[in-house]
């Protein structure tokens, strides 16, 4: 239960980072729909912004995770996977 919940945001974290890294490199920075996550793309660079982001959110996660908190960490993966892995996957196509 917990521990599948947990790998299953772990594995959509990597996964939003490396097709957004991807569709980053072949649209640029335009293509990137959270304009926090373009402008720190700008001033820092792909890696370092996307990095961050995916730091961050991972530690959010493990926070939800230490504190038991399944069902919000089971919506985060499912919005997660609705609004990044899905568009940037139909967008790579």
């Amino acid at each position: 239960g917990h521990q599948l919940v947990f790998a299953a945001f772990l594995l959509t974290q990597i996964l939003d980072g490396i097709l957004t890294y991807i569709g980053v490199s072949a649209f640029g920075v335009g293509a990137e729909g959270n304009p926090i996550l373009a402008w720190l793309m700008t001033s820092y660079g792909e890696v370092i912004a996307l990095a961050g982001a995916k730091i961050t959110a991972a530690c959010c996660g493990v926070a939800l995770y230490v504190l038991a908190v399944d069902r919000l960490l089971a919506v985060l993966t499912l919005v997660y996977i609705g609004a990044a892995l899905v568009p940037w996957t139909l967008v790579l196509l």
